[in-house]
């Protein structure tokens, strides 16, 4: 990377709720905390050989082409950075793997309260957007362009197998990352390690956090923080978005928008933006008694 004053992500071994809360959740600041999904069954589990014997018939399509995970697999191990495997090549664990999610336990907690998989969340206000995600890549996988997650949902992110490169920039270094007119969440610099700063001048302005993510580690960032990754081996890494106070009314109102966008009934989808206001005061006042 060109930019000399690259920034690190604080680490934890392990850390306390209220630390994290205080320190880094309510103060919009990543964090990697190094052993507390160690203790998870998938971390040793989940190898590239165990979803290619277990599931080699699932599949997907990435940029027009049905590739099964067994595919998929033979192309992560076979990757190089002249011919990468197609990343980002990710799957909903609740919708493939469902018998895995047990594997995932004791969750991390990122709030007073995780309102995504709160019972009061109607389903309505979740669907369509991927809660739990795998994601397989190889050496020289890379994700296509600099961004933020769509419908200002926090993001965990674990290191089940191998390791990954992250970089990412601080929300207010949005006005040096180019957002494209059609979608502002998404940059139009797309190789932060060697960026056009002749077509992008202002990009040298931004300042990157750079991180490796090593097996079993975990990054949280809020909402907003720009962010990609680079792959240098075969690599299996799970996604999870984080719903709690902090981005609720952002999701809520993100996510009307869509509806709107998507030619939904505008009934409907008051309907719905209604009822999650309404369930959002209710978790409000629960989580003030905690």
């Amino acid at each position: 990377m060109n930019n000399g004053n690259v920034l690190r992500v604080d680490r934890h071994a392990t850390i306390g709720q209220k630390e994290l809360l205080n320190e880094y959740v309510n103060n919009n600041k990543p964090v990697i905390i190094t052993d507390s999904a160690k203790q998870w069954p998938a971390v040793g589990k989940w190898t590239p050989e165990f979803f290619k014997k277990n599931y080699p018939k699932v599949s997907r399509e990435v940029r027009g082409e049905v590739i099964t995970l067994a595919d998929q697999i033979d192309r992560v191990l076979a990757s190089t950075p002249e011919r990468p495997a197609p990343y980002p090549y990710n799957l909903e664990v609740e919708d493939y793997f469902p018998d895995l999610m047990k594997d995932l336990e004791p969750q991390l907690l990122f709030g007073k309260m995780d309102r995504g998989a709160s019972p009061l969340m109607p389903k309505i206000l979740l669907h369509g957007t991927p809660i739990h995600e795998v994601f397989f890549g190889g050496n020289g996988s890379s994700f296509p362009f600099v961004h933020y997650d769509a419908l200002f949902l926090h993001t965990q992110i674990t290191q089940i197998y191998g390791d990954k490169d992250f970089v990412l920039y601080h929300p207010n270094d949005s006005q040096y990352l180019y957002p494209r007119s059609d979608n502002e969440k998404f940059s139009q610099v797309t190789n932060v390690f060697e960026p056009d700063l002749v077509k992008f001048p202002l990009f040298a302005k931004a300042t990157p956090y750079f991180e490796t993510l090593r097996q079993g580690e975990t990054i949280f960032f809020p909402c907003g923080w720009w962010h990609t990754t680079l792959t240098h081996a075969p690599s299996i890494t799970y996604g999870r978005v984080v719903l709690n106070s902090l981005n609720y009314d952002r999701y809520l109102d993100d996510k009307y928008k869509r509806w709107m966008g998507t030619g939904q009934s505008k009934l409907k989808a008051n309907a719905a933006y209604a009822v999650g206001k309404v369930v959002g005061g209710v978790m409000s006042t629960m989580e003030a008694f905690r």
